[in-house]
């Protein structure tokens, strides 16, 4: 599907949508504020995942010209997803599915769970050289936040292990910055709306902090910060993941990965657009310039697919970062009821139980008209199917 010009009454910049059905009035207007802030670059890009979020609409890549928007990249800085293709196939999981799902949350602390003691890995990452650096509220959360790193966190972040149509197996995890990602942004946050006079923008979330102000350089250090921090967080994980599938099944051997990804879709970077530099938001949303990897996963019974993009300019080189929610988690739980859960999650080794009702697939958009309608953005490498998942 080609991206459409919306015809929003009021909008200032353009907003260019891959998604193909009719906006509610809510969302309307939250592109509307968006496009009327003074920083904007070009257009607003909406990805056909999109759905309502706090300030802008996750799904949309928003452009900035020497500003930064601290709340349209939100308060889980960096989260993302990564995933690793092991040369086996689907024979050596046969019968044990329910055995290695306990034993990935024995390894992957999740929820609200955290390391006893920070874990090497975690104990040797450069990050921690800088943190005296990063904002004075969060200097009291240093611990917790060593303990926390290789933990994955609630709500939609999981790990996985699926198959792909080739029957290889592949692992796959999705989590963030965990809580000191939390602190900083919401820290900053404020900080921004302090600055402005709130009744002047569309949406007191729309505070931005203007470049080459000391507010913009502190934002900046710890939202870089914040960012390799989550990048760190999955490697960590992942590291253990693959440490205990080896356990399992390849006799405590490590194993070469035949393909690796890992890859942000909340975040910022500056990148060149159009001839000119500017500072990309991605919120819920994945860099698909040419040639890059990237993943886009389903819901908890659905299927997911490592992508390769195709660098479109309108889009500034992006794509969706998932199917996206079309149902809220409060309305989905009276929506749905545990059996609806274990039907739409069959064949799949999961928890089934009501805590994760707010994740059963009918709550989200369907992910095969979502890749359908971002065909000039990316191309696809590999299409995954989950046969365990782990939620947080």
């Amino acid at each position: 599907m080609a991206y459409q010009k919306l015809n929003i009454r009021g909008a200032e910049a353009d907003v260019l949508s891959w998604v193909d059905h009719g906006l509610s009035i809510q969302e309307q207007n939250m592109l509307r504020n968006v496009s009327r802030l003074p920083c904007i670059y070009k257009h607003v890009a909406l990805m056909p995942d999109a759905h309502l979020g706090i300030g802008s609409m996750v799904g949309s890549v928003i452009a900035t010209k020497d500003a930064v928007i601290p709340a349209t990249v939100g308060v889980d800085i960096g989260c993302g997803m990564m995933a690793v293709k092991t040369p086996f196939k689907s024979g050596i999981l046969d019968g044990k599915l329910k055995e290695l799902r306990h034993q990935i949350e024995r390894t992957i602390p999740v929820g609200f769970n955290w390391h006893k003691d920070p874990v090497e890995q975690s104990s040797r990452w450069e990050g921690w050289n800088e943190y005296a650096e990063l904002h004075e509220g969060v200097q009291d959360r240093k611990v917790k936040a060593m303990k926390q790193l290789g933990t994955l966190g609630g709500g939609n972040h999981f790990v996985e292990v699926c198959l792909d149509t080739d029957d290889s197996v592949w692992l796959m995890l999705h989590s963030g910055s965990r809580g000191i990602g939390n602190q900083l942004a919401s820290r900053h946050i404020e900080t921004a709306k302090q600055l402005h006079r709130l009744n002047e923008l569309p949406d007191p979330n729309l505070a931005y902090f203007v470049k080459r102000t000391a507010e913009f350089r502190a934002y900046w250090r710890d939202l870089e910060w914040a960012q390799g921090y989550a990048m760190k967080n999955r490697e960590v994980m992942m590291k253990r993941l693959l440490n205990q599938f080896n356990r399992m099944f390849n006799k405590g051997e490590s194993f070469a990965p035949e393909m690796q990804v890992n890859c942000h879709h909340n975040y910022c970077a500056e990148e060149l657009h159009y001839g000119e530099d500017v500072y990309v938001t991605r919120k819920g949303a994945i860099n698909a310039e040419e040639g890059r990897l990237g993943i886009i996963p389903g819901s908890m019974g659905a299927k997911s697919f490592i992508i390769k993009g195709l660098g479109k300019a309108e889009s500034f080189n992006s794509c969706s970062h998932g199917a996206g929610r079309k149902m809220s988690r409060t309305k989905a739980k009276k929506h749905f009821t545990r059996a609806d859960l274990e039907r739409q999650t069959e064949g799949v080794e999961c928890r089934k139980d009501k805590g994760v009702i707010d994740e059963i697939p009918g709550a989200y958009k369907d992910i095969d008209k979502v890749m359908e309608k971002q065909g000039d953005l990316v191309e696809v490498v590999a299409e995954l199917k989950q046969v365990v998942c782990v939620k947080g």
